[in-house]
């Protein structure tokens, strides 16, 4: 029987806390994002899959959507992203990267840019 990857109880408080001091280009984009509002696809924030928490995620669609700040230009960071990047699309997820001023800057693009990777 396979484990459900999905919302780990572990991880529980520490999604918690992400989705409470969210930075403001989640809270930007997710008021476009949550109620079905982006063709009627319902999207979660700070949903973990395996041991991972991803920025928004849409279950119908396994989709994953990241936004990234100053700290992912890091080496490291961007060693670490690229990697776990890797495991979700090896579990069948499409994995969207956006900077975090693409949000201000281009959000109707953005937002267009995510429904292309709809079925």
């Amino acid at each position: 029987m396979k484990s459900n990857i999905h919302n780990r109880k572990y991880l529980l408080e520490r999604r918690k806390e992400l989705r409470n001091n969210s930075t403001s280009a989640e809270a930007t984009l997710w008021k476009s994002l949550q109620r079905n509002q982006l063709d009627g696809r319902k999207f979660r924030r700070q949903h973990s899959i395996e041991n991972y928490i991803v920025d928004f995620y849409c279950a119908s669609e396994k989709l994953v959507i990241e936004l990234d700040g100053a700290v992912h230009l890091d080496f490291a960071v961007g060693n670490y992203d690229y990697e776990r990047e890797q495991k979700l699309k090896s579990l069948g997820f499409k994995v969207l990267r956006f900077e975090n001023k693409e949000v201000f800057e281009n959000l109707e693009s953005l937002l267009n840019e995510i429904k292309r990777n709809f079925a």
